[in-house]
């Protein structure tokens, strides 16, 4: 009887997972090489031009609220596939828009590709993964999603040094939103070739399908015993429904997934990945060297993304959760008083650097991590639905009130307010969220529910 498993398919089903991050990476950070051209287009004020830049997240809430319930019914690989079409669709539809107006549909129509995404990637890999390295895979997705975001940086800094800037104001920027029908399709085309989650094949009671996955994985002995494991706390664990939010077994895991997902966002990495050129540039340089500089921040991005991966089951998720926001709060102190006392040269790349550092291996890859771990295996997809449907809605609202805090507070008091929501952050994780690291799914849900 085979006793140890396949590492091969584990990797290869992780590394295809991620490619969903990728796409969420390259989607997203599209609009920051893009957004200044598109203003100039259309005439946008500072509210509209954080409408353009944020319209995607309308669509990040719907894919987010439904996907974990439809996952549910059809399997996690089918709703990852159509995460990858609304992509493309997306990718084709932006880059012909003939106005605003279908724009932001399409804009809408990707997000919803995002917001599946961002679900459905870090469940299926934390589904896939063993207890032991299950921490270092899921934060893959992260990878997946920083590589996504410098890619695009190039991309855009490529297609904006083609002609001039009349060229991109008119034409450079639907090229930008264009290129992401590739990825999409290579996507959909990697997904044929990896398995379904055996423990959605598990709770569908196709055990003999579950257990051949399992012994691909764990070896042929471990596998049966997995199996009867991930049975009993199916059978032990409700379905997830909104009438059971007051559920203990439920209530204290959402809330930690809800407010972990917040804080995340509100600490204000989107309003320096969807605007870095601008910041750049209201520090005095051009925009072309705006472009360079957002790449040097997508490259830190996806250097410290590996600190994350290589120390996530070593230190643990809460140690590292604290290291980094604390580096945060230090950096967006800095970034604050910067813009504050006007200062010129190079502080504020420095210290955006920073703060990417210490976001990156910190609140970027692990909350995945853990809203991906601490939900029971039944009400493990709809309840991610939840936690990540706030992730987006804070979103939003972050890159839709950035240019306007920027117009009316100025950008000191604009990073210093991201400063005090870090604090914050700081301590509702010292506080309030578990140590996950090197336990089974089934033993933290035992945990949570004592």
């Amino acid at each position: 009887m085979q006793q140890t498993g396949n590492s091969n398919i584990i990797y290869k089903a992780v590394l295809v997972a991620s490619v969903g991050g990728l796409l969420f990476g390259y989607d997203t950070a599209v609009i920051s090489g893009t957004i200044g051209f598109m203003r100039t287009y259309y005439h946008l004020s500072d509210a509209m031009t954080g409408w353009a830049a944020s319209c995607a997240l309308l669509g990040c809430l719907i894919g987010a609220m439904y996907s974990g319930m439809l996952s549910d019914k059809i399997g996690r690989k089918k709703v990852l596939m159509i995460s990858a079409l609304l992509f493309a669709i997306s990718s084709v539809g932006t880059a012909l828009a003939p106005d605003l107006c279908i724009f932001v549909v399409f804009r809408i129509v990707g997000g919803m590709g995002i917001g599946i995404a961002s679900i459905l990637s870090p469940m299926y890999i934390s589904e896939m993964a063993p207890a032991a390295i299950r921490g270092r895979l899921v934060s893959i997705f992260q990878l997946g999603i920083v590589t996504g975001i410098l890619v695009i940086y190039f991309v855009n800094a490529y297609i904006a040094g083609i002609y001039n800037e009349s060229w991109n104001i008119s034409h450079g920027w639907r090229w930008m939103f264009g290129s992401g029908i590739i990825p999409s399709l290579v996507f959909i085309a990697l997904l044929f070739t990896v398995p379904e989650s055996p423990r959605w094949l598990a709770e569908k009671k196709k055990n003999k399908e579950a257990l051949s996955i399992l012994s691909l994985i764990h070896g042929e002995e471990k596998a049966v015993v997995e199996l009867d494991y991930i049975n009993q706390s199916l059978k032990d664990t409700l379905p997830f429904s909104f009438s059971h939010l007051k559920d203990s077994k439920l209530k204290k895991a959402l809330a930690i997934g809800i407010l972990l997902a917040v804080f995340s966002q509100i600490t204000g990495i989107n309003a320096v990945m969807y605007y870095a050129p601008e910041i750049f540039k209201s520090t005095g340089v051009g925009s072309g060297s705006a472009l360079c500089q957002t790449i040097i921040v997508g490259a830190i991005n996806l250097i410290f993304t590996f600190v994350a991966i290589k120390y996530v089951d070593y230190w643990g998720r809460k140690s590292l959760l604290i290291y980094g926001i604390t580096g945060m709060i230090i950096c967006l102190g800095i970034i604050g008083t910067a813009f504050f006392m006007q200062v010129q040269g190079n502080l504020i790349l420095i210290a955006i650097l920073g703060y990417i550092a210490s976001f990156a291996m910190s609140l970027g890859p692990l909350t995945f991590v853990v809203i991906s771990e601490i939900f029971p295996n039944r009400a493990r997809g709809t309840a991610m639905s939840v936690a990540t449907f706030f992730l987006w809605l804070a979103v939003f609202a972050v890159s839709q009130t950035f240019p306007v805090l920027m117009g009316t507070l100025g950008a000191a008091y604009t990073f210093w307010l991201y400063m005090a929501a870090a604090v914050i952050a700081l301590i509702f994780v010292w506080k309030k969220v578990p140590e996950t690291k090197g336990r089974t799914l089934e033993e933290i849900e035992e945990d949570l529910i004592r």
